[in-house]
């Protein structure tokens, strides 16, 4: 049997994320998930990919709004869940240009002082509806400030497997997902092309290409060379290495640890990996 084993969310994109027992499915992904992002002066996304040192900002939900803290010198700063202006910029994720809302000066100044470069916060309202990529889309769908789809599934076997084959063992933090389960076998997620959870259907759509973000460490923000280097001996075809899968979804409500995993239909399996 396949279930949920944990649920993430991660409120600003590329911060840390926070482990959940239940989540809140909404129409362009899980509720709060990378509704605020930090941007350059240029309007570009800043991510991982260029500055480590986003893992070291922990966030939490609270009352008041999303608590962020740093984790080594604790400086701690919430950002509040209705932006306190009402000053709208286009920013750049990738390919797409969409209108976002700033939040504040004292979010901007807070967190460029942290991180030690100039940054602003801004957040994406209702209004704001950033589409998939009508290559993959099978409805219109939408997605928030996350790279390109509104769900990551990962199977907790894939992860075993992995560490298995590494001297030193890493946590699924590294890979980001929003949805790891349990059961089944190392890279069943690959197939998974319809499953069900609590009358919500969610559809395997692209495997995830990986970046270098797997490769820093989430508590101190160094960078190494796994866990890329070992997988690409064995997920890696044409240029890229492959873990996990991007998911759509139809239907809204509430999903939690524990929730069975109802496997309707499954891909041919994919074999074009390179070989060990």
């Amino acid at each position: 049997m396949h279930t949920i084993s944990e649920l993430f969310i991660y409120p600003v994109k590329s911060l840390s994320g926070m482990s959940v027992s239940s989540a809140i499915v909404t129409e362009r992904g899980l509720q709060h998930d990378r509704r605020w992002m930090l941007i350059d002066d240029d309007n570009i996304f800043i991510s991982q990919r260029e500055f480590p040192s986003l893992a070291l900002l922990q966030t939490h939900i609270t009352n008041d709004g999303i608590l962020v803290e740093h984790k080594q010198n604790h400086f701690n700063f919430t950002i509040p869940f209705q932006p306190q202006t009402n000053s709208f910029i286009d920013v750049v994720i990738w390919n797409d240009v969409c209108r976002a809302q700033l939040v504040s000066e004292e979010a901007d100044k807070w967190f460029s002082q942290v991180l030690f470069f100039s940054c602003r916060l801004v957040f994406m309202t209702d209004e704001t509806q950033r589409k998939v990529d009508t290559n993959f889309a099978y409805n219109n769908e939408m997605t928030s400030f996350s790279d390109a789809f509104p769900f990551l599934l990962i199977g907790q076997s894939s992860m075993d497997d992995l560490n298995n084959r590494l001297t030193e063992k890493l946590s699924i933090d590294r890979f980001r997902p929003n949805i790891v389960f349990a059961g089944g076998e190392p890279y069943e997620e690959d197939v998974m092309e319809l499953f069900i959870v609590n009358n919500i259907h969610f559809y395997g759509t692209k495997l995830c290409a990986r970046c270098t973000i797997p490769t820093v460490n989430q508590q101190t923000a160094e960078r190494g060379k796994e866990p890329s280097k070992t997988l690409a001996t064995y997920r890696k075809y044409g240029n890229n290495i492959y873990f996990g899968q991007n998911l759509l979804h139809k239907g809204e409500g509430i999903i939690s640890v524990n929730d069975k995993i109802e496997i309707v239909k499954r891909y041919n399996k994919i074999d074009f990996f390179k070989s060990e």
